[in-house]
């Protein structure tokens, strides 16, 4: 069932969703600053690809992680947390979708302060 579920996602937005997330990791990387944040949105897009059956797992954060995951939440984290969040409501208000909303609720949950997640 995990791979029909990675199939449907990859044809009905999980590609797009990658390219998306991909092109955002790479202009946060162009920023000196960010390159952290960045490089976990190329995670991210990784984890669009086939996002059923991983987790996301909690890391312990560092003085510098902790300093720019409040910089990002300020800056353009909440944003992508709403829009994440929002999306995935939207999914579960159907019996089909709750699969997949599921599946943004995580993503909200890691964009939110990437520095301190990691996907399993």
């Amino acid at each position: 069932m995990r791979t029909f579920g990675n199939i449907l996602w990859f044809i009905f937005g999980g590609f797009i969703s990658a390219i998306i997330s991909f092109i955002e990791g790479i202009i946060l990387c162009l920023t000196i600053v960010f390159i952290p944040v960045g490089l976990q949105f190329f995670k991210i897009a990784k984890f669009f690809l086939w996002p059923m059956g991983k987790r996301v797992k909690p890391v312990n954060s560092s003085g510098f992680k902790m300093v720019i995951n409040i910089i990002w939440l300020i800056l353009g984290g909440w944003e992508n947390f709403l829009g994440y969040g929002l999306v995935g409501l939207i999914l579960c208000i159907t019996i089909i979708g709750i699969p997949f909303g599921k599946q943004y609720f995580k993503i909200a949950r890691f964009v939110a302060t990437p520095l301190g997640y990691d996907f399993i």
